[in-house]
């Protein structure tokens, strides 16, 4: 399955695209699907559980317009898990500096807004996820591209940074969130993550 291209919008971020009536109806086969290794950006849900590490960093000065589909997509989707793991890392920390080599607002504002909050409230967050990150379309000049990723929250708790006692949480649920990973300055950053259907 190819991804689609859509037009850049000509003024400022927007939230990625509403997800074509097709993929609605393969997300619920998303749920219990992941990839051994590093995918090639094609939906294929008959992957195996992902239990890897994310990849590191990829910064590129060649211009995405002029990489291979799969060479891009790959390069994306590593991006993508490394804003994953940082994301964990930064609430686990309470610090969210390190994200900004990962995220750019506004979810970089988002985020970091609501970690404060957190820590400011005297809680760290603890979660484990499972992920399952496809690549569904992208903009014409390739310098955005939307991820579709069945997010599995096999536990989410919430302790005090004070005693590192458990004060609440417990296990979550399993929801598509769709994600715009923007290229910027020379390498790819999540610009902006909406929520939508379980899956």
């Amino acid at each position: 399955m190819r991804a689609r291209l859509v037009r850049p919008p000509s003024q400022g971020i927007r939230r990625a695209a509403p997800v074509p009536a097709t993929l609605l109806l393969l997300a619920p086969l998303l749920a219990g699907c992941g990839s051994s290794h590093p995918s090639s950006g094609a939906l294929k849900p008959e992957g195996s559980f992902d239990t890897g590490a994310a990849a590191a960093p990829t910064s590129t000065a060649v211009a995405p317009s002029t990489q291979p589909a799969e060479q891009l997509y790959k390069t994306v989707l590593n991006r993508y898990r490394e804003y994953l793991a940082v994301y964990k890392r930064v609430y686990e920390k309470n610090d969210p500096a390190e994200l900004a080599t990962v995220a750019v607002d506004p979810l970089l504002a988002q985020v970091t807004q609501d970690v404060e909050k957190t820590k400011a409230k005297g809680e760290i967050w603890r979660f484990a996820n499972t992920h399952n990150p496809r690549i569904y379309a992208r903009s014409t000049d390739s310098t955005k591209v939307y991820v579709i990723d069945c997010v599995h929250t096999l536990s989410g708790y919430r302790f005090s940074a004070r005693t590192g006692k458990r004060t609440g949480g417990g296990n979550g649920g399993a929801y598509v969130y769709r994600s715009t990973v923007l290229y910027d300055s020379g390498t790819w950053k999540v610009a902006d993550t909406v929520q939508d259907r379980p899956c």
